[in-house]
């Protein structure tokens, strides 16, 4: 049975052919230490981590001087950034409803060594997106240390208004991180606009790349501790980590092949918005595609879809329940019967579930359109679930 396949918004599958034919050349011809040794090949890998870096800026719209750090995934990054902050225990650490556990889980854990205190962000329930004024309330009454928003919600697919958000935060003197696993390469990105420290990036994700490529943009030059200690090529003879020298968030051996491949992507990416002349052309075209199909299953009796945000604030992810069943029982009858390869569950975000009420669901089923995803794939969906909610 042929796979349709709708869970991009966990990782972008298929790849182009560029980003396969710079992986599989990079794995040939110069998979080596990157400017570890003085050789041919160790010069070519490391050019062609200076070139993903300078892609990634150019593509982020980044403020001169900014620097692309790269992590084996947006996770590692994340406890990068945040286990490298000089935490006091009367900090506070405001996070937004949608976030991903790749920064809730790391705050708490953090918080539970160094007793500083995360606090969520107010939610406008209308609309379940961050509440500017009641926003400015909260900092207030408890002057943010750090602020840490998604970009995209996991679950919901909504665009946050980050920029207004980092403002606030910035007036207070937080650092501001801004979650962007879900945006970059689909969501028009200019961090020199916005008021954000750290904008995380995951390069399997709507940068349509490969694993093993994630990482960070150091917008504004905050100084991290050292989280992660090894060799990085440079002062060698020193046991201690020098925060100073560059690379030195970056310590192991750099995943050529992966880091190639998600240059080939955003070169790609990158000029096919400038041949367009619309910076939003695959974020139209994905959301199109998903505010039809939530248009279609929301006419489905027994069929409850879940949306954030308003008219343009979506990207090409759906959330939905059938009535009748479990999130985890209607996807995997969407898989086994069907062939439709969808994510149920809670997607690792588990505040915004609160504002759904899908916890009785077990959270709920979530279709990721992409960049190959088609309308005859949307239409396979509607006909299925509409099956399994009729025999519900």
């Amino acid at each position: 049975m042929e796979i349709i396949y709708l869970d991009n918004a966990a990782t972008a599958f298929p790849k182009s052919e560029a980003v396969y034919r710079a992986i599989d050349r990079a794995g040939r011809e110069y998979a080596v230490s990157a400017g570890r040794s003085s050789h041919t090949l160790s010069r070519r890998a490391a050019d062609v981590i200076a070139e993903a870096r300078e892609e990634l800026l150019r593509l982020s719209g980044a403020p001169k001087g900014a620097e692309a750090v790269f992590a084996p995934s947006a996770t590692i990054a994340c406890n990068q950034i945040f286990g490298g902050i000089s935490w006091k225990k009367e900090d506070v650490a405001y996070v937004s409803a949608c976030e991903h556990n790749a920064v809730i889980r790391v705050l708490h854990h953090l918080s539970r060594q160094y007793g500083f205190t995360v606090a969520e962000l107010a939610v406008d329930p209308a609309t379940l997106q961050p509440d500017p004024e009641h926003i400015a309330y909260q900092f207030r009454r408890k002057s943010p240390s750090v602020v840490a928003v998604a970009h995209v919600g996991n679950v919901l697919g909504n665009i946050q208004p980050v920029a207004q958000v980092c403002a606030l935060a910035a007036r207070h003197g937080a650092l501001t991180v801004v979650d962007g696993a879900q945006a970059l390469g689909l969501v028009p990105v200019c961090l020199r606009d916005m008021a954000v420290d750290f904008y995380i990036f995951a390069g399997h994700k709507t940068l349509c790349g490969p694993y093993g490529a994630g990482g960070y943009v150091n917008c504004r030059g905050a100084v991290l501790k050292p989280y992660l200690a090894g060799g990085t090529g440079s002062d060698s003879l020193s046991p201690w980590m020098n925060p100073g020298i560059s690379g030195a968030q970056e310590p192991g051996s750099a995943d050529v092949p992966a880091i190639a491949g998600l240059c080939a992507s955003v070169r790609e990416i990158r000029e096919t918005v400038e041949r367009s002349g619309n910076p939003a052309a695959f974020l139209e075209r994905e959301s199109g595609l998903a505010q039809r199909l939530a248009a279609r299953l929301g006419e489905i009796p027994g069929v409850t879809v879940y949306r954030a945000g308003g008219p343009g604030e979506q990207t090409g992810i759906v959330a939905f329940n059938i009535e009748g069943f479990l999130a985890d029982e209607a996807g995997t009858l969407l898989d086994a019967e069907y062939g439709i390869a969808v994510r149920s569950g809670y997607q690792c975000a588990p505040l915004i579930h609160r504002y759904l009420g899908s916890v009785a669901y077990g959270g709920v089923i979530r279709a990721g359109i992409g960049r190959f995803t088609a309308e005859e794939d949307t239409g396979h969906l509607v006909r299925a679930v509409k099956e399994l909610a009729e025999n519900a």
